[in-house]
């Protein structure tokens, strides 16, 4: 059953930023994209399991800072390799400036 959990306060992520978000062993980066919205997708590259944090955010999309694969943060689809499979994303909503994340 999926729940509803508080990752962080809006003033929180910069535009075009992200932040980590750990809860219960994962690792989750949520993002705040050129349009003011807000989207979250696993935290660790599905290439050679490194913490995405500390990658590039560009527009929408999430650089791997250890081999420079790319990932579109919206739908998590791997759009330049090395990185070839896609990152899982999760639902995010915003209530009285807090973001959530559905897992």
């Amino acid at each position: 059953m999926s729940q509803w959990i508080e990752a962080c306060g809006t003033e929180d992520v910069e535009t075009e930023e992200l932040i980590r978000f750990d809860y219960q062993g994962r690792t989750f980066c949520v993002y705040r994209s050129p349009d003011d919205k807000f989207f979250c997708t696993d935290g660790i590259c599905t290439h050679e399991k490194v913490h995405l944090a500390q990658g590039l955010v560009m527009d929408y999309t999430i650089e791997c800072p250890k081999h420079n694969g790319v990932f579109d943060y919206r739908t998590g689809e791997a759009v330049r390799m090395p990185a070839c499979v896609n990152l899982k994303t999760f639902p995010v909503k915003v209530e009285n400036d807090r973001v959530f994340i559905e897992i």
